[in-house]
């Protein structure tokens, strides 16, 4: 499986940092740091180049020629990951992926203004007559693989990174079911996963206590999506990152305690 992003922003950053493992990436747990994903896994020889474009705010509001802003050179890869870029080059980019000769695209939405509805059926269906594979994740920790593309459900698979996947062990402490242990198989696409197995350690499961340490290490890591209303959602795209691993680890105690 072999990657290129094409970006503007700091978002795609932290998702290459996270697939390269680099060493200075993560520093949430500070001076407690036990280096528990160093060593672990690193993709970066799948990721063939990481192309940044003026952002948004540099360019103007309406680009007539936008093929003039766009990469000289795209690699020939599987996948293309496309962040934070002007409306109008997002648009432009299906055509240049498929004369590259990639075969699909993923538009994380952290931020519904960056890709807002009426835009992510114009790439979904650009993408669709050029005969790429295409998703668009809100957020991007939403991706799980589907029979019906392959090569994204490859990408989550093979890299390990989509919507996170848990594995925990509980022990029982002063009359307290509490995590005694947690794997991470699969991490959001940030790396936040790996914070909050991590800040789960010895946290009591009832629900509750539970979801007030769930919610706050995933506050404090930060996640990066928006904190505004989605209109398609009803919720901050934050939200429904924080629903999301919550869900996660209670599959994984339901799972522990059905094991025994």
């Amino acid at each position: 499986m072999t990657l290129a992003f094409v970006y503007s922003g700091e978002f795609a950053e932290r998702v290459i940092r996270n697939l390269i493992n680099d060493p200075s990436f993560c520093k949430s747990c500070g001076l407690y740091c036990d280096s528990c994903k160093y060593g672990v896994y690193s993709y970066v020889r799948n990721i063939h180049a990481a192309i940044e474009l003026p952002k948004p705010s540099d360019l103007p509001v309406f680009i007539e020629r936008p093929e003039e802003y766009m990469p000289k050179r795209i690699p020939k890869v599987d996948l293309c990951i496309a962040s934070g870029l002007h409306r109008d080059l997002l648009l432009e980019l299906p055509l240049h992926l498929e004369r590259a000769g990639v075969k699909g695209l993923i538009v994380p939405i952290e931020d519904f203004n960056e890709v807002p509805a009426g835009l992510r059926r114009q790439v979904e269906e650009r993408c669709s007559e050029l005969g790429l594979e295409s998703a668009f994740p809100k957020p991007f920790c939403s991706l799980e693989p589907t029979d019906d593309k392959p090569l994204i459900s490859r990408f989550v698979v093979e890299l390990g990174v989509g919507r996170p996947r848990l594995e925990v062990s509980t022990r029982e402490k002063n009359g307290r079911e509490v995590i005694d242990g947690v794997i991470v198989v699969r991490s959001a696409p940030c790396g936040s996963t790996w914070y909050i197995a991590r800040r789960l350690l010895g946290v009591e499961t009832r629900r509750e206590i539970l979801y007030d340490a769930i919610a706050r290490a995933h506050h404090s890591y930060p996640c990066t999506a928006t904190m505004n209303v989605d209109p398609e959602v009803k919720e901050p795209i934050l939200h429904i990152g924080g629903y999301i691993i919550r869900e996660e680890v209670e599959k994984a105690l339901k799972r522990a305690r059905a094991a025994g």
